[in-house]
Order: C-alpha cells, then structure tokens, then sequence
C-alpha cells in the first residue's frame, strides 16, 4: 500500500462538570499547553517511511517548541513539536476505546484515530504519515490535571508503517508545573427589584463572585403572572468580576408581549457564564429566586 504526506488536525472535546451546585464547563475543544520541559526522541531502521532511517531529536532545552494537551477522558494524549530548525513533527497516544491512559504496556495498537476499540499510535510530520501503521508503547509515569492538562508523561514507542518490519522508535518526555485551578463562579439575586412605570420594565440585581478575575455575562429572565396573563422578559449585563469581592450586576428585563411587568412577585431565574482564562471552556453558575418588585 503506497505511502503518502499527511496533514492532519487533533480536537477534542471539552466536558466536566464542577462539584459545586449548578456550575458546569460547557463542551469544547481542549487547549493544547506549552511545555515547561520536555523532549521528544526518535529514530528509524533503514527503510522507515517516517524516519527515513535518520536519527531526531527536540526538546524544550534547545528551543525547540513543544505543546501537550489530553481530552478531557484522559484517554487521548497529543504532543507537538516545532523544531528551531523548521522541523514540525506530532505524536498521539490513545487508550483503548473508553478507557483512560495511564502507566503501563499498550500493544497491537493502530493508526490513531483510526483504532477502533484497541490502543492507538501515530507519529506523522515533516509531511510524511503512515497510512495505516502498527506498533506498541509504553507509558512509564503520567499525570493529569483538570480538563486536558498534562503535568507529566514519560512513554516509549514503536511504529512500523503499512505493516513494514523497518520502525522507527522514540521516547516523549514531558514535565510541567502543578495545573493551575479552573474558574468557579457564583451568582445571587437580589429579593427586591423594581416595575418600571413608564416603561413596563423589571429592574433586578445581584451579585457574582469568582476566584480569578474575568469579565462575566448574567442573563436570564423574569416571570410573573398577573390576573392570569403571562408577563415575561429577558435580561442580559456583563460585569468585571475580581476575587475577594461580590460585584453588583444589575439589569432591565423587557416583557416580551404588551403586557407590563408591575407591582408584585416575579421569578427570575439568572445564569453567570465566562471564559476559564486558564483552560478556555465556559464556566457558568444559576440561580432561581423569588423577587418582590415594588413600583417605581
């Protein structure tokens, strides 16, 4: 079977949810990190499409630029290289279908992410891949942080291209600092608000809190229900939340139809959600909660 050049993009998707109430990280695609310190190794026997039976060698040290990144099911790792000297090479690893990577022997994998249930393999670059390929390896210490954040991998590996004996083999080494701690958010609704009399709007408020500074979105909406009409609206506002402090939102929600919102009970139900600036997912915390709106 011929061999040929691949160009080929990873994703993966973002899902986690968070301990605390009704805070969640919506799905995305995991950010790759750069590497603190790393190095990525190989080389090929005589006759290896991929190697072309040459010797490689990258690492953080010598300036070689390398990022890592995991899907959030820690089953998939991915690592990229860069080289000082225009080389640009990848390497994935995958656990067998519905299982996490972790230490220890991976055989009979394929060319990921064509492996189907078994374990998956595929170091491509410099514009040469291996159409299908077969080989193993090995993880010998691996460690994850939250939502795709690699803190330490140290694995071996063997490819073999199209069935070939030729291999190329390889070592990937990657050490990174503790993961830093994802964005949690918090939001409140004030028990009083306001019915506008002029313009029939309801004028409600709140607090957000968060632990690293973002810019957050409250939006919702207020229901009330009068002499059995329906009267609802939404509300959207953003705010700059900083740690340590509840900061004041506030916002005017529009009925919807020619009914205006007036003087008595409401429901609003409010939603605060704002980019993780560490792992790029949106973060979001709700709340539900019985208003009084006096007339203004």
């Amino acid at each position: 079977m011929p061999k040929y050049a691949l160009a080929r993009v990873t994703s993966a998707l973002v899902g986690l949810t968070l301990a605390a109430g009704t805070v969640g990280l919506t799905a995305g695609s995991a950010q790759a990190q750069s590497v603190g310190s790393g190095s990525l190794s190989f080389s090929g026997d005589a006759g290896d499409y991929i190697s072309g039976g040459g010797s490689y060698s990258y690492s953080t040290d010598a300036q070689d630029g390398l990022t890592v990144s995991a899907n959030t099911d820690n089953g998939v790792v991915s690592v990229s290289v860069t080289g000082a000297n225009g080389d640009w090479w990848s390497l994935d690893l995958a656990a067998p279908s519905g299982q996490a990577l972790r230490p220890g022997a991976y055989t009979d994998a394929n060319r990921y992410p064509f492996n189907g249930t078994g374990p998956g393999l595929d170091l491509s670059g410099n514009g040469r891949g291996c159409n299908t390929l077969t080989g193993s390896f090995t993880v010998d210490d691996l460690a994850f942080g939250p939502n795709g954040y690699v803190q330490t991998l140290d694995a071996s590996f063997e490819q073999h291209c199209e069935g070939d004996a030729a291999a190329a083999r390889g070592e990937v080494h990657i050490h990174n600092p503790a993961p830093p701690e994802q964005l949690d958010l918090g939001v409140a609704v004030a028990v009083n608000g306001t019915a506008g009399s002029l313009n029939g709007n309801a004028a409600v408020r709140g607090t957000v809190t968060c632990n690293q500074p973002v810019d957050v979105t409250v939006s919702g909406n207020v229901t009330q229900v009068k002499k059995k009409v329906l009267i609802r609206g939404p509300f959207s506002t953003s705010v700059a939340c900083r740690p340590g402090a509840e900061v004041t939102w506030t916002a005017q929600a529009v009925p919807t139809g020619t009914t205006p919102f007036q003087k008595g009970d409401v429901e609003v139900q409010a939603q605060a959600s704002a980019t993780d600036p560490n792992y790029g997912g949106t973060v979001t915390a709700g709340e539900t909660t019985a208003v009084h709106l006096s007339r203004d």
